[in-house]
């Protein structure tokens, strides 16, 4: 009796410890991934499913990826998303949850010739918040060799910046592009014809945690979204019309 008493106790415990509330961190305004400060987005209702099949509860919390990494390093955060163990902070790393398509894109009026990722080390160029990390050593070393090289912690100002000729490239997933040049498109000209270059390979993303516990509960989680069909189906959500 006092065994069945103690796994019940055992139980009850793992039950109340995976409910615990989570603070996670999210990057800033990122349609059709993040919208920021609203419970809506491809990549925040992925995670915000996966946990919660796996019996975490998360709040959300909005910054830029630099602080983000940091907070969790400190322990200011309990997770983060959008990131991978390639970002430079030790963390537990989740199964990928997510993949972006990132491209290179230049005005056409600029003629660039770009075939490889060290051709862009002579151009000014924008990207998002440490991108030099997580789009592979040939990235990062173009980019340490770059003085023209710089991130953004606001993803819109790529577009800005691009349609208004003051960079020569931007570095982003395709999407969040697209979506922006709406929000753009009474400041600056985004008629204007483009080219693209297709140098990275999808990049996958986790969430960090800095406990092995969530860590494997929102695997199980995710597991669980992808088998169920929940995961295609919040995706399907998100496609261009």
């Amino acid at each position: 009796m006092r065994v069945g008493l103690l796994a019940l106790l055992c139980c009850c415990y793992c039950q109340m410890a995976a409910a615990e509330l989570l603070r996670i961190g999210f990057g800033t305004h990122k349609p059709p991934y993040i919208f920021e400060g609203e419970p809506r987005g491809l990549e925040y209702e992925l995670v915000m499913a996966a946990a919660s099949r796996g019996g975490l509860q998360l709040t959300p919390y909005y910054a830029p990826m630099e602080r983000l990494h940091l907070m969790l390093a400190r322990g200011e955060l309990d997770a983060i998303a959008t990131t991978s163990a390639q970002s430079g902070v030790p963390a537990f790393y989740s199964d990928a949850y997510i993949e972006y398509h990132n491209v290179a894109v230049a005005l056409a009026s600029r003629h660039l010739s770009i075939t490889r990722i060290a051709d862009m080390a002579g151009y000014s160029m924008s990207t998002y918040q440490r991108a030099r990390y997580l789009l592979g050593p040939e990235f990062q070393a173009m980019a340490e060799r770059n003085p023209l090289y710089r991130e953004e912690a606001l993803q819109i100002n790529r577009n800005r910046l691009l349609y208004s000729g003051r960079v020569d490239l931007i570095v982003g997933d395709l999407r969040i592009f697209k979506y922006f040049n709406a929000q753009v498109a009474d400041q600056v000209d985004v008629s204007q014809p483009l080219s693209y270059f297709a140098l990275f390979a999808n990049t996958a993303y986790s969430v960090g945690f800095r406990q092995a516990a969530p860590r494997e509960l929102f695997n199980q989680g995710l597991k669980v979204l992808r088998e169920s069909g929940d995961y295609l189906r919040i995706e399907q959500r998100y496609v261009e019309p």
